[in-house]
């Protein structure tokens, strides 16, 4: 995959991630503004249900509706009579009934008492049918016979008509008390909101509870511009008058009553960006073992190239310049050539052993070695070959013990030398640290270090810091990649530790 189609590739990904946040984001706001109108229709209802609740209650106490039949209409207006005692139970600056509970209704034989909006149900069908008294006019006329003909009993009037509503006239609102109504209908509904009630009369306008008192002028408005508002539509609200609420803390409302949908939406955007995501790093993934493999088989085919062309001009040599009369010559192409069989035979079982180690069938054979002798060996052996480096070893200790597998684990140690060799400095240094519970084998060079970005993945298996067209340096990348997955099978570690100008690969293995 060419870099241009990688880039294309990131591209839409983002694109398609920009996308989804930016639908989510919009969904998400328009079920806000679902969820805020519903929170207004709901305050709505709760208002006109509280105002119909007050009513219904005032309705309890300013209406009576009497039905009367046969013995019923007899002694009606006696003097103490119940009828009486009721019109004369009427509070004039309440607007109620006094003591309308403690009425017997049970002793007034022949009559049926209504209360309420029973009452105006009555009434209404009645007015239907026949023109309605009002209680005043009812109580104009009584007086009015009493004033003309005192001698008159009025237990001998014969009532001519069947029903009587007694209703005294009282449209007043009291805010506080449909306020306290509202309270607990917007608690039943869990709408935890800070309001305030405003009525309009006429050209009287109440707010509460801001106040309670009586302002003439409409230039009045509630605490905050930026409030929603409800407007109750209830039928029972005298007319000329108006009853609006307003409310403010909504935000909190709302976005409790959707936090199930952001939820949800959060984890569909976090799902799907973690998904492109890992499209995206299994294509970065893919990128890189391409590169990989080209850059292997490139390796490869310069690492044979060169033996296997080195022996063909010895043998070629052998074979057409009689140089097998030269038993000196013949000598020296016979070693060229088996030195470069040993090499490939070399590359050839590195190469197997890769493949050996990405099947679970290898196991290790562990033996008793001691660890100080096997370093100074190495630091002797790799000295010697290399005199132009100098090697250094620092025990902190005389003896170590250890149980490993003596074969894999030295060409373990071996690798990391060899590239102390090929790539680092002059100075390399071996030590070994001893802990309590484990022991550490720190190699150490002074060369040029390792970039951050190669960093992390020299352990990766073929991988080689990138010189361009250039092998200078022999190798398929395969030999730390060795060197980790033995540590890791002798359930150890390996790290790079970059520090000042020293490049140090740092082993620790448990004791034992």
């Amino acid at each position: 995959m060419n870099d241009n189609r990688y880039r294309y590739i990131l591209y839409t990904i983002v694109l398609v991630i920009i996308a989804t946040i930016g639908i989510q984001i919009y969904w998400n706001y328009k079920n806000y503004l679902t969820n805020k109108q519903q929170l207004v229709n709901d305050v709505q209802v709760s208002l006109d249900k509280a105002v119909d609740d007050y009513y219904a209650d005032l309705a309890q106490k300013t209406t009576l509706g009497f039905s009367f039949n046969g013995k019923g209409k007899k002694g009606l207006f006696d003097e103490g009579s119940s009828f009486t005692k009721i019109l004369k139970g009427i509070d004039d600056k309440k607007g109620t009934f006094k003591n309308l509970d403690s009425i017997d209704v049970h002793t007034l034989k022949g009559v049926k008492v209504f209360r309420g909006f029973k009452a105006d149900s009555m009434m209404q069908a009645h007015r239907r049918e026949k023109k309605p008294i009002s209680v005043d006019s009812l109580k104009s006329k009584l007086k009015s016979i009493k004033k003309d003909n005192d001698s008159l009993n009025l237990s001998k009037i014969e009532l001519l008509t069947s029903k009587v509503i007694v209703s005294i006239n009282n449209d007043s609102l009291d805010l506080k008390k449909v306020d306290s109504i509202l309270k607990i209908e917007l608690s039943r509904k869990n709408i935890l909101v800070d309001y305030n009630l405003k009525y309009r009369e006429n050209t009287h306008i109440y707010v509460f509870p801001t106040d309670d008192l009586d302002h003439h002028n409409d230039s009045i408005k509630l605490p905050d511009n930026k409030s929603l508002y409800a407007h109750s539509k209830s039928t029972f609200l005298p007319s000329n008058s108006e009853l609006n609420i307003s409310f403010t803390n909504e935000t909190k409302i709302v976005l409790k009553r959707i936090l199930g949908g952001i939820a949800i939406s959060t984890l569909l955007v976090l799902a799907v960006i973690s998904s492109l995501f890992y499209l995206l790093n299994i294509i970065k993934q893919q990128k890189q073992l391409a590169e990989v493999k080209n850059d292997l088989i490139s390796n490869i085919t310069h690492e044979f190239k060169t033996p296997i062309a080195t022996i063909s001009v010895a043998l070629e040599s052998i074979t057409n310049f009689n140089s097998i009369e030269d038993k000196e010559k013949t000598k020296k192409y016979i070693d060229i050539s088996s030195h470069h069989l040993s090499k490939l035979n070399v590359m050839v079982e590195k190469l197997l052993e890769t493949a050996t180690l990405d099947s679970d069938s290898l196991e290790l054979n562990k033996e008793k070695i001691e660890l100080v002798n096997l370093l100074t060996t190495l630091g002797n052996r790799y000295q010697i070959q290399h005199p132009e480096k100098t090697i250094q070893t620092s025990f902190k200790i005389e003896q170590l013990h250890t149980h490993v597998d003596i074969f894999h684990f030295e060409n373990a140690l071996n690798n990391i030398l060899d590239n102390a060799i090929k790539y680092g400095g002059d100075l390399i240094t071996i030590d070994l640290i001893p802990h309590n519970k484990n022991f550490e084998i720190v190699i150490s060079d002074n060369g040029q270090g390792i970039s951050t970005m190669h960093k992390e993945r020299i352990f990766e298996k073929f991988y080689r810091i990138p010189k361009g067209n250039r092998h200078d340096v022999k190798g398929f990348g395969i030999g730390l990649y060795y060197t980790k997955t033995i540590i890791d099978k002798h359930l150890g570690t390996i790290n790079l530790v970059m520090n000042n100008s020293l490049t140090s690969f740092k082993i620790t293995m448990p004791n034992g």
